[in-house]
């Protein structure tokens, strides 16, 4: 334990005497969990329209003010011509073209129902979906009201209307950054954590002072523990930057207890950190490091569930996310600040991540040599 101490001494004091690991630290995550909720808006706004209307009639002035007070649309053009529509597709000024026939209104009363004809710009496949989603909820809700209302006045007989009552569990407000907000700091924590922890003992090989460490008598494992424990307790402490300032800026308070959170953050950073110290243990540069944590934390971000949903996903790419630590702490993370769920909720979670951490540190220790 005194040999233990010792090490933890000399890693403190190598990690406050720079100052770039300090910003790392403590600024770099600061600053991104400020702008990233607020840029990383799952709400699709501004979408460009272009009506080519043949009808000019009441009915179609209607339809275009409800689609443009939907506060989702900006109308670009209105015109009765479909090849300036197209024209505008073409030129990236807009995104739907919404072409209403000539006999809009005549087919909509007599004929009791009419066809229009949707055109989206589907190079941004994500606004094109949810812009054309957007546009048929309108139409329908439009449709409804208008047949409502010829019930009522009564010009023909339609089947009954089912309202659907609804409630958001969860998430009352349907608030996306109480969704992408805890994600973050769980990218944020693993960034710090992983890529710190790769780039420690290779600058231990770089600068030299490896060789004066290897001809001690110190075991393997006090090594690999004075080289985790630093960046476990600094992991810690972003984690609770993060957690206040999802309060103060954001006002999340987690529905479940911070313990909760803390006990499995605590896991999970033995995990991650055991990955960037296995990783250290078999670069010789610092740059193989920082490129093979790159390579990574792309995996992780990117197979996470943070940004596309894991259900969503290929039956491979779901199996792959199993291996994935940072899946299970979004997971956790949602479930405990949204849901409120407790210790026993989580514990397959915790019991999963326990053994990426057991794995990991023990290869790390294991592929550590004190002799080249």
């Amino acid at each position: 334990m005194r040999t233990l101490l010792f090490l933890l001494q000399k890693e403190f004091r190598q990690v406050f005497r720079d100052p770039s690991i300090i910003r790392m630290i403590f600024v770099m995550p600061s600053i991104q969990l400020l702008v990233l909720p607020w840029a990383a808006d799952y709400e699709v706004k501004n979408i460009n329209l272009v009506v080519v209307d043949h009808d000019h009639s009441a009915y179609t002035q209607k339809l275009i003010s409800t689609i443009t007070a939907s506060g989702y649309f900006q109308l670009d053009i209105y015109t009765a011509s479909y090849t300036d529509a197209l024209h505008e597709i073409e030129q990236d000024r807009a995104d739907i073209v919404l072409e209403i026939p000539a006999t809009f209104e005549k087919d909509f009363i007599k004929e009791q129902h009419t066809n229009l004809f949707i055109a989206v710009n589907a190079i941004n496949g994500t606004k094109a979906g949810l812009g054309s989603a957007y546009l048929q909820t309108i139409l329908t809700d439009y449709n409804k009201d208008i047949r409502v209302k010829f019930i009522q006045q009564p010009k023909f007989n339609t089947a009954p209307v089912i309202n659907v009552t609804y409630s958001n569990w969860f998430n009352p407000l349907m608030n996306y950054k109480y969704f992408m907000v805890p994600g973050i700091i769980v990218i944020l924590l693993t960034m710090v954590g992983s890529f710190l922890a790769s780039l420690n003992i290779v600058k231990e090989k770089e600068t030299g002072t490896i060789e004066q460490i290897n001809v001690t008598p110190i075991k393997k494992y006090h090594f690999i523990l004075g080289k985790l424990i630093p960046f476990w307790i600094l992991g810690l402490m972003i984690l609770t930057i993060g957690l206040t300032i999802s309060y103060f800026a954001y006002g999340i308070v987690p529905a479940g207890g911070f313990l909760t959170i803390y006990i499995f953050a605590a896991v999970y950073l033995l995990a991650v950190l055991g990955l960037g110290l296995l990783v250290s243990t078999y670069c010789g540069t610092q740059q193989q490091a920082m490129l093979i944590s790159f390579f990574l934390m792309m995996i992780f971000t990117l197979m996470g569930g943070l940004y596309t949903p894991i259900d969503s996903m290929p039956e491979w790419a779901q199996w792959i996310t199993r291996f994935n630590p940072v899946t299970y702490f979004i997971e956790v993370m949602r479930m405990v600040v949204l849901k409120g769920s407790s210790l026993a909720d989580i514990r397959k979670h915790i019991f999963i991540v326990l053994g990426f951490a057991a794995v990991l540190n023990t290869w790390a220790v294991l592929s550590y040599r004190k002799r080249s």
